[in-house]
């Protein structure tokens, strides 16, 4: 099985830190060229740009928003002016994620969680489609989470948004089968990065000692998964989920 992906382009959403980051580096150690993506950290995402360089990975920096028609058009023709037509789509951009009970939630708010889950996940993948029909091959790979799996509380607007992404992308899987264009999710645990510096250590303990494993995920464990659904010979696997959470869920 080759893991290769020289000669590939890969678009990988909100990867200037954190788990966009390891997995853009582990495709572009691979040889798969990628872009640099943001919204806002523009000094971030220099560093990350610093960084991808340094690993000798073509790359550019684009901001654009990745929840709006125009901001993924962006992504898609920066990318193909500067590094070519685009092979794989890594849905990763994800906004702060506050668990709160249902009457502190607003529908703006849930709002906001089916636009970075469902409404960029269905604009991607259709701004991919031509190229991708065209060539018989492509890759659409969804980071989703094990919150679905787990029916976490409270914390509804997102997991509902997720069971979205999820139901979403195995619908596409079968649609997009015959044209050799593969939909999979990679479901990772919590996996401490720089976004949950702030997080209690009580609530970080408490659940690494839920872990099977009985240890921390790491994010290069993510970007591994993806790298393998990402390569030829995940050819023949479709609609799937790869959990990343040393066996805190084995979903069917």
């Amino acid at each position: 099985m080759s893991s290769s992906l020289k000669g590939r382009v890969a678009v990988v959403t909100g990867n200037s830190t954190g788990l966009g980051k390891a997995i853009s580096l582990t495709l572009g150690a691979a040889g798969a060229k990628v872009a640099v993506n943001y919204a806002n950290n523009a000094a971030r995402a220099e560093k990350a740009l610093a960084d991808f360089k340094a690993k000798g990975i073509e790359t550019l920096l684009i901001k654009a928003d990745a929840t709006t028609e125009e901001g993924v058009d962006k992504i898609f023709s920066e990318t193909e002016k500067h590094l070519g037509p685009v092979d794989i789509v890594v849905v990763n951009a994800t906004p702060d994620q506050p668990q709160k009970t249902i009457e502190d939630y607003d529908w703006a708010f849930y709002q906001s969680m089916l636009d970075f889950f469902v409404k960029s996940p269905f604009l991607l993948t259709r701004r991919a489609l031509p190229h991708m029909k065209k060539q018989k091959y492509g890759r659409i790979i969804n980071i989703t989470s094990e919150v679905y799996h787990r029916s976490l509380s409270p914390f509804s607007a997102y997991v509902a948004a997720k069971g979205g992404q999820i139901g979403w992308s195995r619908s596409m899987a079968r649609e997009l089968a015959p044209y050799g264009i593969t939909v999979n999710m990679v479901s990772p645990g919590w996996i401490p990065v720089e976004r949950h510096d702030k997080d209690p250590e009580e609530m970080k303990l408490e659940y690494l000692k839920q872990i099977p494993a009985g240890r921390w995920g790491t994010p290069e464990d993510v970007g591994e998964a993806v790298l393998y659904l990402a390569s030829d010979g995940a050819g023949f696997v479709t609609g799937q989920t790869i959990s990343v959470n040393g066996g805190m869920t084995m979903p069917g």
